[in-house]
Formats: structure tokens, C-alpha cells, sequence
């Protein structure tokens, strides 16, 4: 069975934009490309999952967020990685909805598509909500990045992310678990 890296978007990929709709505004954290590439490299299969609100409330399209969604994987490819899907919850949190994260469902749909074994997989992301999508899926290890979001959950929700590996930005992600405690 296949292993995967599962990332958010926004604050994790890319810089954290409110409501980011427009492919222009895309701008990718330094390295990102880089450190995909590494894992890509190393056999593990890359998906994105994001949550999108901004399509529920009435801010952007679906269409405007695969097109920012396919704007960042082809950045991404340039640089060797290449994304396997880009799954995408466009629910607002007050919305009913199958796989707005924290839920692990599109975690599971990966998993069936693709033959991935989560027990040996990784959830990356810079907020709450995306530790607890990986660790409803019963993942290898979530992930935070201190990027986005990231250093306020950290101080914040010091207590709920006790399980999660707290890295600096996705270099320090990939190195950890191609070399760290990760494993391979």
C-alpha cells in the first residue's frame, strides 16, 4: 500500500490571503516546492485538502478555487511535485457537509481511490482542525506548521496539539519525516 502526504492549502502551501479566489494572488511559502519534491522523490504520493468557506458564503465559485487549486499544483509541478488530488469542501462551517475538515472523510475517499495506508501516512496543516482531520483518520502522525496559522495554535491550543509535530514550514516537515521521526 502507498503512502501519503495530505496538505492544506492556505497557510500551509501557499500564504494565508483571506478568501483567496484569483490564481494571481497565489503566492507559494519558499522551499515548498523543494521539500514536495523530496517526499515525492522518496515515494510518498501528495493530495491536498482545503477547506474553501468562501464558496459557501457567497464569496468565489468552485471554479474560482480549482482554478487557484490548479495554479498551485502546476507552481508545485515546476518544481517536481505533483499532487495525486486536490480535494475541496466549499461548505461554510454552518453548513452541513461531508468532508469539511476536521472530518477524515476525504482522507478516506484517498485512501479507497488510491489503496493509501493512512496508518503509515501524514496529515500536515497549520490549524486545529487539520490535526484532527488527520488524527480521525488514524494517520501516522499530523503535522502543524508554524506557518499560516500555525504559531497561534501553537500558543493557543498548547494542550490539543500535544500529539502533533510541531515543525517551522514545510523544509522542516519533509526533512522530519524523511529523517526524523517520521521514518520511512
Amino acid at each position: 500500500m502507498q503512502r501519503a502526504v495530505f496538505l492544506d492549502r492556505d497557510g500551509t502551501l501557499i500564504v494565508e490571503k483571506n478568501y483567496l479566489h484569483r490564481p494571481e494572488d497565489v503566492d507559494l511559502f519558499p522551499g515548498a516546492g523543494a521539500a514536495l519534491k523530496k517526499l515525492s522523490d522518496a515515494g510518498f504520493k501528495l493530495v491536498m485538502v482545503t477547506n474553501q468557506s468562501g464558496i459557501g458564503r457567497g464569496y468565489y465559485t468552485l471554479a474560482d478555487a480549482e482554478r487557484v487549486n490548479e495554479h498551485v499544483c502546476n507552481l508545485l509541478a515546476a518544481a517536481g511535485a505533483r499532487f495525486e488530488k486536490c480535494y475541496i469542501a466549499p461548505e461554510a462551517p454552518d453548513q452541513p457537509s461531508r468532508g469539511r475538515k476536521p472530518s477524515p472523510q476525504f482522507l478516506f475517499d484517498a485512501r479507497d481511490e488510491f489503496g493509501f495506508n493512512l496508518a503509515e501516512s501524514f496529515m500536515v496543516g497549520d490549524k486545529l482542525i487539520d490535526l484532527e482531520c488527520g488524527w480521525n483518520a488514524g494517520v501516522k502522525k499530523s503535522i502543524l506548521v508554524r506557518t499560516g496559522y500555525g504559531k497561534e495554535v501553537e500558543r493557543d491550543d498548547a494542550e490539543q496539539i500535544k500529539r502533533a509535530t510541531v515543525v517551522n514550514g514545510l523544509p522542516e516537515m519533509a526533512e522530519w519525516i524523511l529523517n526524523g521521526s517520521g521514518g520511512l
